[in-house]
């Protein structure tokens, strides 16, 4: 070890002997990390995976054009031929009303109530899928189908994934402003934790700054311990976000198949794991440095 790294080495071992000593308080400390952490980081999991599934879904957006039930065959086609000729949409399906009423009756478990109608209120339809991703063109392509008068509703089956995402989004934020005053909470933790060490060993610290012991030498193992207990609570952190992922997944999967829905929760990622490791390591650092500079550079042990 080279001769810039061993007051580091030296400060780390001598944190590390710290959280050993008392293997007690040092649980209970990193629990408190690992709760605190738990909570926004199990709300990011599931947001991402939520992200995940929604992606998975198609993005590419349909437009469905019900025609109103007067109009006849012959109309029909013309206005096929009109859409086909529109070079913003790539591709065309039509639906005649009786096949959409046959659909329904196979598929939504709707058969007794389709037998029973006397006519069919079921409108012919044609399912649009415009080219490219630009929502201005989609808009543009309902609005020009919303003018034909044979018409009756136009709908862009897209919009509802456009929400999900956005609720996504909002849900990331939100779970992100949520770990931001959870980690406040956890600085003032390790603040406290560390200033209970300090006022401890004021005296052996006392004696160390009158024997010529520099501050940055007498900060460092404080500072080194603060890293290791975020770590520590970081860790677990982990585990109890695997665990509660673990735990709740087969009963998300039960209610996705309720509603036909393929869900394969997952824990945290590789970098999810990192950057929670990492927050908790920095935040004790820097409860740990907040600590240390209000009770030695103030003067509180001198």
């Amino acid at each position: 070890m080279s001769l810039s790294l061993l007051p580091h080495g030296m400060a780390l071992r001598q944190a590390r002997l710290r959280l050993t000593a008392k293997p007690l308080n040092t649980l209970l400390s990193a629990l408190v990390v690992a709760i605190a952490l738990t909570l926004p980081a199990l709300g990011y999991v599931l947001i991402d995976n939520l992200a995940s599934l929604a992606n998975g879904m198609s993005g590419k957006p349909e437009i469905s054009v019900f025609l109103k039930k007067e109009v006849a065959a012959e109309q029909i086609q013309v206005i096929e031929n009109r859409l086909r000729a529109d070079k913003r949409i790539t591709a065309i399906r039509f639906i005649g009303r009786d096949a959409a009423l046959k659909q329904l009756a196979a598929r939504g478990g709707f058969a007794d109530v389709t037998g029973a109608l006397s006519d069919n209120p079921l409108p012919d339809a044609f399912i649009l899928e415009p080219g490219g991703e630009d929502p201005k063109v989609f808009e543009a392509i309902r609005a020009g189908l919303l003018a034909m008068p044979e018409v009756l509703h136009v709908q862009l089956d897209s919009a509802w994934v456009e929400r999900l995402h956005a609720a996504v989004e909002l849900g990331r934020w939100v779970a992100l402003l949520l770990a931001g005053l959870l980690g406040a909470a956890l600085m003032i933790v390790t603040f406290n934790t560390i200033r209970l060490q300090i006022l401890t060993q004021r005296h052996e610290i006392t004696v160390s700054l009158l024997l010529g012991a520099t501050r940055s030498f007498v900060r460092r193992p404080f500072l080194y311990f603060g890293f290791l207990q975020g770590l520590l609570g970081g860790v677990l952190a982990w585990g109890m976000v695997q665990g509660l992922v673990w735990l709740i997944a087969p009963r998300v999967q039960a209610l996705a198949q309720a509603y036909s829905i393929v869900v394969d929760l997952r824990g945290p990622g590789v970098g999810q794991i990192l950057a929670l490791l990492a927050f908790a390591s920095v935040l004790g650092w820097l409860g740990a440095g907040l600590s240390v500079h209000r009770h030695l550079h103030d003067g509180a042990v001198d």
